[in-house]
């Protein structure tokens, strides 16, 4: 079974962390019974459990490069303002 990432993970809410510990766990076990093809299966329900918390990610990706701009931006501002006033 793959897992998911450790940021991913975090943004799971109580009841995805839930499933998705159940589900891994099942996962595992049909892995070690050889059960490759039910285990595709649970791998595919994780995947799509884990979506929710993917774009919660990306949310807060965006969220960061906006707040990264807006400072060097006002950074840049701040630089033209001080040659502006020394000229």
């Amino acid at each position: 079974m793959r897992h998911c990432s450790v940021q991913v993970r975090g943004l799971l809410t109580r009841d995805e962390l839930d499933r998705y510990n159940a589900l891994m766990e099942v996962g595992s076990y049909l892995e070690s019974q050889l059960r490759h093809d039910l285990a595709y299966t649970v791998q595919k329900e994780i995947d799509l459990l884990i979506q929710p918390a993917i774009e919660r990610l990306k949310d807060k990706g965006r969220a960061r490069d906006k707040a990264t701009q807006e400072y060097l931006d006002a950074k840049r501002l701040e630089a033209e303002q001080v040659d502006e006033d020394q000229e």
